[in-house]
């Protein structure tokens, strides 16, 4: 008999992907929310979002046999505590709120893996004297203990850099604070956590290096990485470019990477699901230094391992949710490179026109598998725009497989010259 699986904010794109599985696991996939109840808006109550998933669930006539979701906070959280009430499958909240809560997670890392992580401090963007109370030396980065996408994320070049952005912080923080001092509430935090409020702030220590993201997951306490990805930045920007798989780093880099995650994951208790880990690879120290652990499938290199490797790994996700070991190809899809392109823009502007639909499929026509995303409507300002990073907007994605990398930059550059984009002051 198919199993029935929910999937907390589910969207078009990756609906596609899910429905692609169907001829390997006998599934139907229902959508728990949509992605625009979520993340399509400003604001949001937790607690409502939490009784309409359950009232949707209580009502379906059938068996509820895995919950699911793909997206940041608030679903990554919604999905462990909505499994828990039913029984089914899924990492502990507290596991996972370790991983979002970047104070809590750095204090673990500190604990487990001390020699690949910088140095940070805890500040409240409301204290006016917070400055005095950092001991970095800038350059430095300043973040919401929870945030996503590099949202209210910035470097900190001087003190008058400080004071101006975390007027920005001030003013936009509460729209995560809010909901994530909500779910702080379901938690038995230790004291050092519970009296630390979501509007907090961390300062890290400048890190670089070559980004790269490990995809793996957890099955019964055994720790599998099966995907490194590289994360490609804007000449002299922190803003990425595009994401590349498989990865170009030494394998004795992506080797030492797996061990650290190895020594996380399992000193903070997080199992069956699956994850990705944030890396920066500095090839003069040959040194990893741990960014950040989320707890769920980045959903922007799914089309990635499908190129690839011959199927999205939203079947790993969806495996686990059933309770089973994952299985997965390796390296038996059309392409031997893929990657996402992150279109952006860096400055506000009027969007004047977009491809249609027509214009995509003739692009498609002339490179077959491509895929694009949309992500802007004529007549918006690109400031309308919701989770953008600090220094840019993103108005398209575009998914391209090759058998080179730089095949793939001469198809994107091919592509992105068709597409009739238009934007005014």
């Amino acid at each position: 008999m198919s199993k029935n699986v929910f999937v907390v904010g589910l969207d078009e794109f990756n609906l596609v992907k899910l429905e692609s599985l169907k001829r390997v696991i006998d599934c139907n996939f229902h959508p728990l929310l949509r992605y625009e109840e979520i993340r399509g808006v400003k604001t949001y109550s937790l607690q409502e979002l939490l009784a309409k998933a359950q009232a949707q669930l209580q009502a379906f006539q059938g068996s509820v046999d895995a919950i699911v979701g793909y997206f940041d906070f608030p679903i990554s959280d919604m999905v462990p505590m909505l499994c828990r009430e039913r029984g089914l499958t899924a990492a502990s909240l507290e596991s996972v709120v370790k991983c979002e809560h970047k104070y809590w997670s750095r204090l673990e890392q500190k604990a487990s893996i001390p020699k690949h992580i910088p140095q940070f401090d805890l500040f409240d963007p409301f204290d006016d004297k917070a400055i005095a109370k950092i001991s970095l030396n800038y350059p430095f980065w300043i973040k919401p203990i929870k945030s996503f996408r590099s949202f209210l994320a910035f470097q900190i070049n001087s003190d008058r850099e400080f004071q101006e952005c975390t007027a920005i912080i001030r003013d936009q923080i509460e729209t995560i604070s809010e909901p994530f001092n909500d779910l702080l509430e379901y938690l038995d935090l230790p004291p050092e956590i519970a009296s630390i409020p979501g509007q907090y702030c961390l300062a890290e220590q400048m890190i670089s290096g070559q980004q790269c993201t490990l995809e793996g997951y957890v099955f019964r306490g055994e720790v599998h990485i099966y995907g490194v990805v590289d994360s490609m930045r804007y000449p002299n920007s922190s803003t990425f470019s595009r994401y590349q798989y498989p990865s170009q780093l030494p394998e004795s880099a992506q080797q030492e990477m797996v061990a650290v995650v190895e020594r996380l994951v399992t000193h903070i208790g997080y199992d069956n699901a699956p994850f990705n880990v944030e890396f920066f690879y500095d090839r003069q120290q040959n040194k990893a230094w741990f960014l950040e652990i989320n707890p769920r499938i980045s959903q922007s290199h799914g089309d990635l391992f499908e190129k690839v490797d011959g199927m999205p790994y939203h079947k790993i996700m969806i495996d686990l949710a059933l309770g089973n070991q994952p299985e997965f190809p390796h390296r038996q899809g059309k392409y031997q490179w893929a990657a996402k392109f992150l279109e952006r823009r860096f400055q506000d502007e009027l969007v004047v026109k977009v491809p249609t639909q027509q214009d995509i499929q003739t692009l498609q026509n002339q490179f077959p598998n491509t895929l694009m995303e949309i992500l802007v409507q004529p007549g918006m300002r690109l400031s309308q725009l919701a989770n953008q990073d600090s220094y840019s907007y993103e108005v398209a994605d575009l998914l391209l497989g090759a058998n080179s990398p730089q095949e793939l930059l001469e198809k994107h550059q091919q592509c992105w010259e068709a597409l009739p984009f238009e934007f005014a002051p």
